[in-house]
């Protein structure tokens, strides 16, 4: 029964294959379709933006120049800065400081200037983990 059925269908297709015409596309067909690819393309192609737009570059730069500036044109021989208010007594009496000194360590100081790099780099990545986090999320939500 199924041999029968399945010579049925050979006979059937056989008859539509000699009787149907070889489809041609159109004369534009290639170009057309080649068109509606590029227009999807193009739509989807993000365009770059970046992270720091030129004008915070330039603010970034005066502020850098002024910061230099500065400090160049003024000299004091003893300055007085907003970190000597901070009381640093906590890491150096503390176990961790005492078990250093019995090892030999006590000589060794830490410069105001490393200081205040560790306090600006603290700084710098608490704003800027929010500023990134929330660029991802509206890069990601698009």
């Amino acid at each position: 029964m199924k041999e029968k059925v399945t010579k049925n269908v050979d006979e059937l297709v056989d008859k539509m294959m000699r009787s149907s015409h070889l489809e041609t596309p159109s004369f534009n067909f290639t170009n057309s379709v080649m068109q509606h690819v590029t227009a999807i393309s193009k739509n989807k192609v993000t365009a770059y933006k970046p992270l720091i737009s030129k004008t915070v570059w330039s603010f970034i730069l005066v502020g850098f120049i002024t910061i230099v500036i500065y400090a160049v044109f003024t000299t004091q021989t003893e300055t007085s800065g907003w970190l000597d208010s901070v009381n640093f007594s906590l890491f150096s009496n503390n176990k961790i400081s005492q078990m250093l000194a019995n090892l030999k360590f006590q000589n060794i100081t830490i410069s105001k200037t490393v200081i205040y790099a560790f306090v600006l780099f603290a700084i710098m990545v608490c704003v800027q983990i929010p500023i990134l986090k929330h660029h991802l999320n509206q890069r990601f939500e698009n």
